[in-house]
């Protein structure tokens, strides 16, 4: 099998039903999603798989998802079913819920970090917003399966969340912003105010 091809050297590169530009949005878009299945299987790395038996079979599971995510992006004319479901994103929010509870509750912003694991779901929560932006622009300009939009915002509120059970389980506290008003109510955001999270 010889990795390298020659057809890109002209800044050009193939998806499903013809070819782009690799400044492309889409191109953009779907090597957002690759990049965020590089750092989520970098995470995976560093947890241990007696204290989060749980979070690591659904990040393997995310990172599947991610790969149909960025092949639904890459199809600019129909040449088959998109593979991203609803159910992606009903299991993400029944997670989300589940790991909103066990952690402490949250009053104000904190700092991504505590501990190294943490640390990586964090840089996985941001990647996924700018991917997600990304992914609002190619929606303005071109057909996408709608439901990877609303995967990936909810995928990073999954990170989010648990970026906060990892330190708990750790024994690592979240850092506060020091500057940071009270924003939650019981777990909620308080409305009109502006969050990394929505």
């Amino acid at each position: 099998m010889r990795l390298y091809t020659r057809t890109g050297d002209e800044g050009q590169t193939s998806v499903i039903g013809g070819r782009l530009g690799k400044d492309d949005i889409r191109v953009k878009a779907y090597g957002t999603l690759d990049e965020l299945n590089s750092f989520v299987g970098q995470a995976i790395t560093q947890l241990d798989e007696a204290k989060f038996p749980d979070i690591l079979p659904e990040l393997v599971k995310i990172q599947h998802e991610l790969f149909d995510c960025g092949g639904d992006l890459s199809v600019i004319k129909n040449k088959r079913p998109y593979k991203t479901e609803e159910e992606a994103i009903t299991f993400l929010e029944e997670r989300i819920d589940e790991y909103i509870k066990e952690a402490p509750e949250l009053e104000r912003f904190i700092l991504p970090g505590g501990s190294p694991a943490s640390a990586s779901i964090h840089i996985c929560r941001t990647i996924a917003r700018r991917a997600e932006r990304e992914i609002v622009e190619l929606k303005r300009n071109g057909e996408i399966n709608p439901v990877v939009l609303k995967y990936v915002n909810r995928l990073s509120d999954y990170f989010f969340a648990i970026a906060r059970v990892i330190n708990f389980r750790l024994g690592v506290k979240d850092v506060e912003y020091e500057r940071s008003a009270i924003v939650f109510r019981g777990g909620k955001r308080k409305e009109n105010k502006s969050s990394a999270n929505e």
